[in-house]
């Protein structure tokens, strides 16, 4: 019971402006670090949300760009739902742009690195992947109702290796 009053806690915290001024400035620091450390075991941010380190191509740079993400894993599915929320902040996050011109990459999740492909989830896809995001972290309609844009969403399938984006290109 009192997880559960933490975990309400941090929703409601997360889901504040000042949380989106902050957070976007401290949390992928903070996570890039841990996951460094953990030789890529873990984040600080998944003691609440399972997370992912995500490897795309720069839409501009073509160079390999890391950022530590919140996801949600698909049961029954090797894949991974990716929410461009940004904190609930004017303007489409980078990576969702990098993904859109980039979709092959990579991920790190779990101490392991899974090549995979993205694909923005639209119409009814895009209605039930919501549902079900919101379900799983409810702070995500907060974030929708504080900007005019509409969230990216984007379903990341599991890929061969040997096609995109090279592991060897992270750097």
């Amino acid at each position: 019971m009192a997880g559960n009053r933490g975990v309400k806690l941090v929703q409601k915290t997360s889901s504040t402006r000042a949380f989106a001024r902050i957070a976007p400035h401290v949390i992928p620091v903070l996570d890039r670090a841990v996951h460094r450390l953990s030789g890529g075991r873990t984040m600080l941010s998944t003691q609440l949300l399972p997370g992912v380190v995500l490897t795309s191509t720069g839409a501009k740079s073509g160079q390999p760009r890391r950022t530590p993400l919140a996801c949600m894993p698909e049961e029954g599915r090797d894949s991974w739902l990716l929410v461009g929320s940004n904190f609930g902040r004017p303007g489409h996050p980078a990576w969702t742009v990098n993904l859109r011109r980039h979709p092959e990459a990579w991920i790190s999740y779990r101490g392991r690195d899974i090549p995979v492909r993205a694909r923005q989830l639209d119409g009814d896809e895009r209605e039930e992947a919501w549902r079900d995001l919101l379900r799983f972290w409810p702070p995500y309609a907060v974030y929708q109702a504080r900007i005019e844009r509409r969230i990216r969403i984007f379903r990341l399938e599991h890929r061969e290796a040997g096609k995109g984006l090279r592991k060897a290109e992270e750097g």
